[in-house]
């Protein structure tokens, strides 16, 4: 098995802009970003990433409410948006996503126009 591959630039950036609500499950998620991998892509050929966290080195955050962890929408391109998810209290799925029938195959600077 392949080791998992490190996290971009700017998915950790991403990631951690998104986080950023001040609760104890952001910060813990927060906290997971520096041992987090990616463990796989999405087939569509956009920029979405699975997300594999040491789950040795670093504790879950809760797992009340996994599923999706924050949303945003980007500043630019306009018709993006972006969405983490969590799975055991772990990071799990970093997605992005386009209202235009193009994919989004590169991440964007993680500016937000407006917070979900």
């Amino acid at each position: 098995m392949a080791e998992p591959a490190p996290l971009p630039p700017r998915v950790a950036a991403t990631l951690n802009a998104l986080l950023t609500a001040e609760d104890p499950v952001s910060g813990a998620l927060r906290a997971q970003v520096p041992y987090t991998h990616v463990g796989g892509g999405c087939g569509c050929g956009c920029a979405t990433v699975d997300l594999a966290v040491d789950r040795e080195a670093v504790p879950p955050a809760s797992t009340r409410g996994d599923g999706l962890a924050a949303d945003a929408w980007y500043a630019g391109p306009d018709d993006a948006g972006v969405m983490v998810f969590t799975e055991g209290g772990y990071l799990s799925l970093l997605e992005i996503y386009s209202v235009s029938s193009e994919p989004i195959t590169t991440w964007p600077e993680p500016r937000f126009s407006r917070r979900g």
